[in-house]
């Protein structure tokens, strides 16, 4: 579509002009005629008579209002749009500390995205991945961030109205930087820092220093999530037991002190103090507990709790939780999740219904800053752009009043990323399979457990038997083949889910047709596994990691890309020696094959057999083998 703009463009053509690097629509002087103006606060948009309009209150609408003007007024067609934003801050939360550092290209591209869809934040998480003069093992070889490439993004983000800012960990979270032996001085146990003490709280000046300098944003997100190791280790040793409310709150004031000093707005995460209230002190989502008046005293109310819930279906459950804050007195922020963790795919069942409860809830409260979480846990097999749909659900809500139009959502979503809904929803059905909840509210992820569990170990055979996860995969290999478009911008993320299922089709049953082979003596099926069967399911895995090789190269910095490489390696290499060691025993060279002698066991009470799912892992090294990968003395 070819549009002409006038009125004061002076803060917005630096946006046109990024967006229309995707062709999507250019500025021409025989365009049609676009006036732009302020609006009462409101978004205005329409086409009447060949001139079309765009009123806005806040930088980051017009964007939005540019979208919707070129998906509804490209037809020509008369037409009057007028949006209300009910949450006022809405943006994602990119995982940049699970070896997935986005390239700048396509931070970039997202951010060009998250512009059409109207949204207004992004926040970027960095536990050791931003530079710290003077701390040179501090993302080392993890792919950190420079403060140039962060200045870059704060100002790509600045021009269309979105506000970038940092989250770190000045607490616990950070045993990537903690590993190295040069740094044990600021090391209380594996993952928490060692508080208390003037070298810590220098090295705390040092972060927040770096990380602050390359943002126009004066918010800082400390986050203190997940501190279970606090004063365990080193700070036990040398100042005896302490509670960890106390150790914590100390901390907090010195973190609180530096940031105060330098004009920073604080956010943090709230599951350690939710903890606290609770009988036993780990219960995050405890909805009777309540703050005592004493503990909600000592939280300073300046910094902002962000409230993270990822998986709860009911809007009651939320309601509660939210409430429990409100003692507080703080500015109370909600992060749901776009579930991409320990996944190659997208838990969009549950991501989307736990999504419209959690922000039906924040509207009605009153909750005005809203964040989608994509966590990359364990490595990050999934990425960003599989989790579009996810946020332009956010964004929907966010300038929906009530309830969410599936129908507008599924155009909008066409519109912005150039992918149909229904191609994105194919992305739960990698998880989704035979034997899981409705809406995988369980969070099984066999997909990823049956790529990496080996053929003849078979740690997840008893799992799945009898779940035809074979036929599963086959169909949704074929589904998600029928519904590529290699014309389309973003096709290219669908090489690796295709590859995976044809992969899943052949190797996530393999091992129990092993096993049974084995047990009744049946050598030719032996023999034909070992021959066609395992180099067929070898082959597709290299053509998997080449295509996943390539994605990752696209969106992410290499560093991080040699474990997922290492992965696939070990696939290759155990399907090589099982091929080896079923013709040593086909051919009698050996007597008996011990790994099919053991007895398969179910690996976890997250299975079929009590209607909970097809089964959940967490870590690579737990689906490859039941063996010593790795020997720590002191974890500490």
């Amino acid at each position: 579509m070819k549009l002409r703009f006038e009125g004061d463009l002076t803060e917005l053509l630096a946006g046109i002009g990024a967006l229309s690097q995707d062709n999507w629509f250019s500025e021409a002087e025989d365009g049609v005629l676009v006036r732009v103006g302020p609006s009462t606060g409101n978004l205005e948009v329409g086409l009447e008579q060949g001139q079309a309009y765009i009123r806005y209150g806040h930088k980051h609408q017009f964007y939005r209002g540019l979208g919707l003007l070129v998906q509804h007024g490209s037809s020509g067609q008369a037409f009057h749009i007028e949006e209300k934003q009910h949450i006022h801050t809405v943006g994602p939360m990119f995982d940049l500390s699970r070896n997935a550092v986005l390239t700048l290209d396509s931070f970039k591209d997202l951010l060009r995205k998250m512009a059409l869809m109207g949204m207004n934040s992004v926040m970027l998480y960095m536990e050791d991945t931003y530079e710290i003069k003077g701390e040179p093992y501090f993302g080392y070889m993890r792919g950190r961030y420079s403060e140039a490439e962060l200045r870059e993004i704060d100002d790509y983000a600045y021009q269309f109205g979105i506000e970038a800012f940092p989250s770190i960990q000045t607490l616990a979270h950070l045993e990537e930087f903690l590993k190295w032996e040069p740094v044990r001085e600021y090391k209380d146990t594996k993952g928490a820092l060692l508080v208390g003490t003037e070298k810590t709280n220098q090295l705390m000046e040092n972060m927040i220093e770096a990380v602050s300098a390359p943002f126009r944003s004066r918010k800082v997100h400390i986050g203190m999530d997940e501190a279970e190791e606090l004063g365990r280790g080193k700070y036990l040793d040398k100042n005896g037991y302490v509670e960890r409310f106390e150790i914590m709150m100390a901390h907090l004031d010195k973190v609180l002190e530096i940031v105060r000093r330098r004009g920073l707005k604080p956010m943090m995460w709230s599951d350690m103090f939710l903890k606290f209230t609770s009988a036993d002190g780990t219960e995050h989502f405890d909805t009777e507990s309540q703050f005592s008046e004493s503990m909600a005293n000592r939280i300073p109310s300046d910094v902002d709790m962000v409230y993270w819930d990822y998986n709860h279906m009911e809007e009651e459950h939320y309601d509660k939780l939210i409430a429990k804050h409100r003692p507080l007195n703080c500015n109370l922020v909600f992060a749901g999740g776009v579930w991409v963790f320990n996944t190659f795919g997208v838990n969009y069942g549950m991501s989307l219904n736990a999504t419209d409860s959690a922000l039906k809830a924040c509207k009605r409260a009153g909750v005005g800053e809203v964040y989608a979480t994509l966590w990359g846990d364990d490595g990050m097999e999934s990425n960003p752009y599989i989790a579009l749909l996810g946020l332009q659900f956010y964004a929907e809500h966010a300038y929906a009043e009530g309830e969410l139009d599936r129908a507008k959502l599924a155009e909008r979503v066409k519109f912005c990323t150039g992918i149909e809904l229904d191609a994105y929803m194919l992305m739960k059905d990698l998880d989704e399979t035979p034997g899981a909840e409705p809406n995988n509210e369980k969070q099984s992820n066999p997909c990823k457990f049956l790529l990496y569990q080996d053929v003849l170990l078979g740690l997840f055979d008893k799992q799945i038997e009898g779940l035809e996860m074979s036929a599963h995969y086959a169909n949704v290999e074929q589904a998600i083949r029928s519904s590529r478009v290699p014309e389309a911008e973003l096709d290219y993320i669908f090489d690796v889910p295709e590859k995976l299922c044809g992969v899943l089709k052949l190797k996530s049953e393999i091992g129990i047709e092993l096993k049974q082979a084995y047990d009744a003596g049946d050598k030719e099926t032996l023999r034909r596994i070992a021959v066609e069967v395992l180099p067929a399911i070898e082959a597709g895995v290299q053509d998997l990691r080449a295509a996943h090789r390539k994605q990752w190269l696209r969106m992410f910095k290499p560093f991080g890309w040699e474990v997922i490489d290492i992965r696939y390696g070990g696939v290759i290499n155990r399907l090589d020696t099982a091929s080896m060691r079923l013709m040593d025993y086909v051919e009698g060279r050996i007597g008996q094959i011990e790994e099919l002698e053991q007895e398969r066991l179910v690996y976890s009470t997250t299975n079929r057999f009590n209607n909970k799912g097809a089964g959940w892992c967490s870590f690579y090294y737990r689906m490859a083998s039941p063996n010593v990968f790795f020997h720590v003395m002191n974890p500490f």
